[in-house]
């Protein structure tokens, strides 16, 4: 009796540690998780597939779930089923981080890679078009004014707008609210409009109409410009990198006067510019060994320098100096605080 016991107690021990040896293997893993922004999905697709293939890593898994989404699911906590870095069109919110530190997400570098502009592009069977803020701002918002008076939005023409636009239906494919490109264009758009418009009180209007001129697109921006092309009186909202992709089937829209291009992005003349950036989860380095030499990778000359990879495909390179701030951010694992932001 004492021999069954004895036996039954040997088994549950190893039993034990089998358990245990796996939940090891599983929070230890190989494969990096990241999850975020669409507009900068490309860039940071390259640089996984050039990491699983110079390195013995595997591929890192990456998501595109727009900017609010990914960053979100990154501060959920430490540990198995949270991602590893959250890629970003905007800057992390002060409440965000907050909501990190609640998480127990206490150690977080963020990094910049690059400038992005935000273009409103159309189907290339078009004429090229210039519009001015305003104009666009008056296309989107919920609330318009008319007479002094703020009213729903009584615009379906862009000719209702402005007689010299297109007799066009206002149709435009834009981002979700999750969407770090919808935030950016409600700041460098919207706020910047309404602010100076009396109606409003000066204070910033941001809302987006819901009639259907304006249509939720989702996070995959390659479904915009698909669309783009079956409807080509629509216009889609998105990032500068897919204006780069698809030069035979899309026009951007000037801005101002201002054509969505590389230079004046750069210079800073056109007028719907803003930064890119990921956030690392500094707490799963050990976890996760090759967290680090990913984003030793990501942010090298070779990808975000001038004349890097990454140029390709339509990220414009920050100067010099602020892309040897990124690395050093990255070589000291520089911890991000509310007081930064």
């Amino acid at each position: 009796m004492n021999r069954i016991l004895k036996s039954r107690a040997f088994k549950t021990t190893v039993i034990a540690a089998t358990v245990m040896g796996v939940v090891g293997v599983a929070q230890a893993r190989d494969q990096i998780r990241i999850v975020g922004s669409s507009t900068v999905y490309p860039f940071a697709s390259y640089v996984t597939e050039e990491f699983g293939a110079v390195t013995s890593y595997p591929t890192p898994v990456i998501e595109s779930t727009g900017s609010g989404g990914g960053i979100r699911l990154f501060c959920n906590g430490v540990g198995e089923g949270t991602p590893d870095i959250s890629n970003a069109s905007r800057r992390i919110k002060a409440s965000e981080v907050e909501r990190c530190e609640a998480n127990g997400v206490t150690d977080v570098t963020e990094v910049k890679i690059g400038s992005d502009g935000i273009v409103l592009a159309q189907s290339s069977t078009n004429d090229e078009l210039d519009l001015t803020l305003e104009q666009l701002f008056l296309a989107v918002a919920a609330k318009v004014p008319v007479d002094g008076e703020l009213v729903d939005n009584p615009y379906t023409k862009w000719s209702d707008i402005d007689a010299s636009l297109p007799d066009r239906n206002i149709s435009i494919y834009g981002p979700p609210s999750t969407s770090g490109t919808r935030d950016a264009f409600e700041e460098l758009v919207m706020e910047v409009v309404s602010e100076d418009m009396a109606a409003y009180g000066g204070e910033g209007y941001t809302e987006v109409r819901s009639d259907g001129a304006y249509i939720d697109a989702g996070e995959n921006d390659n479904l915009i410009v698909q669309r783009l092309s079956e409807d080509t009186n629509a216009f889609g909202i998105f990032g500068y990198s897919f204006l780069v992709e698809n030069p035979d089937t899309l026009i951007g829209t000037s801005i101002d006067g201002v054509a969505p291009d590389a230079e004046a992005i750069s210079a800073g003349d056109y007028p719907v510019a803003r930064s890119l950036f990921f956030y690392v989860k500094n707490q799963h380095a050990e976890e996760v060994p090759p967290l680090y030499e990913y984003v030793e990778m990501f942010v090298s000359e070779t990808m975000i320098g001038d004349g890097g990879y990454l140029m390709d495909l339509g990220l414009i390179p920050l100067p010099e100096a602020e892309r040897e701030v990124a690395r050093q951010k990255v070589t000291e694992r520089a911890v991000l605080q509310v007081a930064d932001l």
